[in-house]
């Protein structure tokens, strides 16, 4: 097992909502403040969303995207990775067309879910109209990640020059992987996030993990892929983190999948949370990764490969 582990840092997300916590980032400034404060404190890897900056809102805008991407690159050298899952509503053209930056790195969903954030419309909270019609139309959402739209989204990473961050929600899309790798689509080696605690797809629980990485060791060889644990809300982010850090995986976590620090303690920025994750890190005997390190692990192009 290295000792290095590449800790990937979510920063602001496309599935939660401005009044769950007061820490999430809106604004660019927001973002890029949060950024830097994760890279100093551990990440290697920062996730990039962006939001409308007046109310909050989840959007796919290129303009806030390369003022973000820009402003990170110029204050830190973490490796900068935007989405193109995106956020409820949004087109796949929407969400591929952050990789007109040429980043070395996007996420990549490996297929579609149900996605419910709407049991969090029924917490006390002072709403804003569009949040809580944002949570409850997740009832009859569908987080669509079809064949054809992973294929077209790998394409364009395929004439970018990015490597996909593939997220893998549940078992099942693990094989879709495989297919996608039978019919070109794909090639290993590749890097798989394994994502769990949606509601609507697997949950984080350690079998649960456990049974994704042996079947994609089965699928795949285990010199195919680099891997890593994001948990969604809490304890499942650092329990995740934990048991990941132990198998020699690698860790994501941020206020994008959870907004806890402790179970009584909202977490206060991103950087609490990678701290965890780093002091974690430290109790397996492993030690954060450099950016450099990030980029030799995960078969990166490098920072100036990108076009922002």
């Amino acid at each position: 097992m290295d000792d290095q582990v590449v800790i990937t840092c979510a920063l602001t997300g496309g599935m939660t909502v401005p009044t769950q916590s007061e820490a999430i980032p809106i604004t660019v400034e927001q973002i890029v403040e949060e950024g830097v404060r994760a890279a100093e404190a551990g990440a290697s890897v920062l996730h990039v969303h962006v939001r409308e900056e007046a109310t909050g809102r989840p959007v796919a805008d290129l303009e806030l995207f390369d003022r973000v991407l820009t402003e990170l690159k110029r204050n830190t050298d973490a490796v900068l990775q935007p989405t193109t899952g995106g956020g409820r509503g949004m087109t796949v053209e929407e969400r591929g067309s952050v990789l007109t930056f040429r980043p070395e790195m996007a996420t990549l969903n490996a297929g579609s879910i149900n996605f419910g954030l709407f049991p969090v419309a029924g917490r006390d909270l002072p709403f804003e109209p569009w949040e809580r019609d944002y949570l409850e139309g997740s009832r009859d959402y569908i987080f669509k990640n079809t064949f054809a739209d992973v294929t077209y989204l790998a394409q364009l990473m395929e004439e970018s020059g990015t490597r996909p961050e593939i997220e893998v929600y549940d078992v099942g899309q693990l094989y879709n992987l495989q297919y996608l790798v039978k019919e070109g689509v794909l090639r290993p080696p590749f890097n798989l996030q394994f994502v769990l605690g949606v509601l609507g797809a697997n949950a984080a629980e350690p079998d649960q993990l456990l049974h994704m990485l042996r079947t994609a060791q089965r699928l795949f060889g285990e010199d195919a892929f680099t891997w890593s644990a994001a948990g969604v809300g809490y304890p499942g982010e650092f329990r995740m983190a934990g048991l990941s850090l132990m198998l020699g995986g690698n860790v994501r976590v941020g206020l994008e999948d959870n907004l806890r620090v402790e179970r009584r303690k909202a977490a206060g920025s991103n950087a609490e949370l990678v701290e965890k994750a780093v002091r974690l890190a430290d109790l397996y005997d492993r030690r954060p990764a450099t950016p450099g390190e990030a980029r030799r692990v995960l078969g990166l192009k490098g920072a100036e490969g990108v076009a922002f």
